[in-house]
C-alpha cells in the first residue's frame, strides 16, 4: 500500500471509530431525563424501569461473548457494520413500540447492536492504530461522552420542541446513528489493516483466559464501573428531580457529568497509555465516585453541581478500563479475546446494581440506601482497578 491510501485508510478507520463512538451512549442516555413521562405513557412500575436500566447490561453480557465469532467471520469491521445497523434500527423503532415489552425488546435490538462495538472498538484501535493506542482510545472516549451528553441536555428540549411528544425526542437518536452504517461497511471490505500478518501464531493455542488474575481483574473492575455507569445514566436525572430540581434542570445536571468525560477521556487515556501502570489512576478517580454519591447521599439539593462533576469524574473509569484493556494484551488476537471476556464478564456482574437500586428506591421511598450501596461498591471497584492497572500483559 502507498502512503497516500495507508493515510486514507486511516482516516476512514478514525471517522469510522468516531461515528461508532458517539452513537454508544445515545440509547441509554437519552432514556434517563424522559424516563417520568415513559414510564407513565406506558405503565412501567419503578422495579421494571430498573430492570430497563439493566438490559445495557444483560446484552452487552451475551452479545459481547459472541462478537469474536462474528469478527472471524465478517472481520471487525463487519461485525460493527452489523452492530450499527442493529443499533439504528431499534433507535427507530423502539419509540413506537405499543407497551413495556416491545418497548424492552426494542432497546434490547439497539442495544444488542452497541454491544458489539464496545467489544470490538479497542480491538480496532490495536489493529489499525498499534503506535497510538493510548491517544485513539482517548478519542474515541471523548467523541462517545460527547454523544452521551448531547442526548443528556438535549432530550428534553427536543421532547418540548415536539410538543411535548416523548416519542420524537427519543426517535431523533436514530437519525444521528445512521451515518456510521456506510463507513462500517466500507472498513468491511478492507479487511487488510484488520489482523497484522502472524498475529494469530504469537498466541499460545491453550491460552485460557479465566485461568488469568489480570483478566479477572479487569472484568471486575469493568463490572463495577459498569454498574456505576448505568445507575448514573438511569437514575441521576431521577435522583435529582425528586430533589425537587426541575427537569430540564435535571437534564443538564447529567449533562454535566457526561460532558466532563469529554476533555478528561481524551487525557487521561493518553496520559495512561504511556505509563506501565494505571492503578494509581483507578484508585484516584475512584475517590471522585465516593465524594460524588456521598455528597447525594447527604444533600443532593444542596450543591448538585459539585456532585454532578465529581461523578463525571468518578465516570471516566469506563476510558481507562478500555485503556487497559488494550495494554494488557500482547497484540491484536489477545486483546479480541481480552475485552470480549473482561467485557462480558464484567457486565454480567453488573447485571443486579440498577435493578437493586430500582427496587430499594421503590420499596423504601427514598434515594438514601441506593445511595449508600453505590457508595460502599466503590471500595471494590478501586481494589480491582489498582490490580488490574499493575504492569502485567497477557498473550
Amino acid at each position: 500500500m502507498t502512503m497516500t491510501s495507508v493515510a486514507r485508510d486511516r482516516a476512514v478507520a478514525t471517522a469510522a471509530l468516531v461515528l461508532a463512538a458517539i452513537n454508544l451512549r445515545p440509547a441509554v442516555t437519552s432514556l434517563g431525563p424522559v424516563l417520568a413521562e415513559v414510564r407513565e405513557s406506558l405503565g412501567m412500575s419503578a422495579t421494571v424501569a430498573g430492570l430497563l436500566t439493566s438490559v445495557p447490561a444483560v446484552c452487552f453480557a451475551a452479545v459481547g461473548s459472541v462478537a469474536p465469532l462474528l469478527a472471524r467471520r465478517w472481520g471487525t469491521g463487519g461485525a460493527v457494520a452489523i452492530g450499527a445497523a442493529a443499533l439504528t434500527l431499534g433507535l427507530a423503532v423502539r419509540p413506537w413500540a405499543g407497551g413495556t415489552p416491545l418497548f424492552i425488546a426494542l432497546t434490547a435490538l439497539a442495544l444488542a447492536g452497541i454491544a458489539l462495538a464496545n467489544v470490538l472498538l479497542p480491538v480496532v484501535v490495536k489493529q489499525r492504530f498499534p503506535d497510538r493506542v493510548g491517544a485513539m482510545t482517548g478519542l474515541y472516549s471523548v467523541a462517545l461522552n460527547f454523544g452521551a451528553s448531547t442526548a443528556a441536555a438535549v432530550t428534553v428540549p427536543l421532547t418540548a420542541g415536539f410538543g411535548g411528544d416523548w416519542r420524537l425526542g427519543l426517535g431523533v437518536w436514530a437519525v444521528v446513528a445512521a451515518p456510521a452504517v456506510p463507513l462500517w461497511v466500507k472498513l468491511a471490505r478492507d479487511r487488510d489493516g484488520e489482523t497484522p500478518p502472524g498475529a494469530a501464531a504469537t498466541v499460545e493455542p491453550d491460552l485460557r483466559l479465566r485461568h488469568q488474575p489480570v483478566a479477572w481483574a479487569l472484568a471486575v473492575y469493568f463490572g463495577l464501573q459498569s454498574t456505576a455507569a448505568y445507575v448514573i445514566m438511569g437514575w441521576l436525572p431521577q435522583v435529582f428531580r425528586d430533589a425537587g430540581i426541575p427537569a430540564t434542570k435535571a437534564g443538564l445536571l447529567f449533562a454535566v457529568t457526561a460532558l466532563l468525560g469529554v476533555p478528561l477521556s481524551f487525557v487521561l487515556s493518553a496520559v495512561a497509555g504511556r505509563l506501565p501502570r494505571q492503578s494509581g489512576i483507578a484508585v484516584g478517580v475512584g475517590l471522585f465516585g465516593v465524594a460524588g454519591y456521598a455528597g447525594l447521599w447527604a444533600a443532593p439539593a444542596a450543591a448538585p453541581w459539585v456532585w454532578a462533576v465529581l461523578l463525571g469524574v468518578a465516570n471516566c473509569s469506563f476510558p481507562l478500563a478500555l485503556t487497559m484493556i488494550a495494554l494488557r494484551g500482547r497484540n491484536a488476537v489477545v486483546v479480541v479475546r481480552l475485552s470480549a471476556f473482561a467485557q462480558s464478564t464484567g457486565y454480567l456482574l453488573s447485571i443486579p446494581g440498577p435493578i437493586v437500586v430500582g427496587a430499594l428506591y421503590q420499596h423504601s421511598g427514598s434515594w438514601r440506601v441506593p445511595l449508600a450501596l453505590m457508595t460502599v461498591l466503590m471500595l471494590p471497584q478501586m481494589v480491582a482497578g489498582f490490580l488490574a492497572g499493575r504492569d502485567r500483559q497477557i498473550g
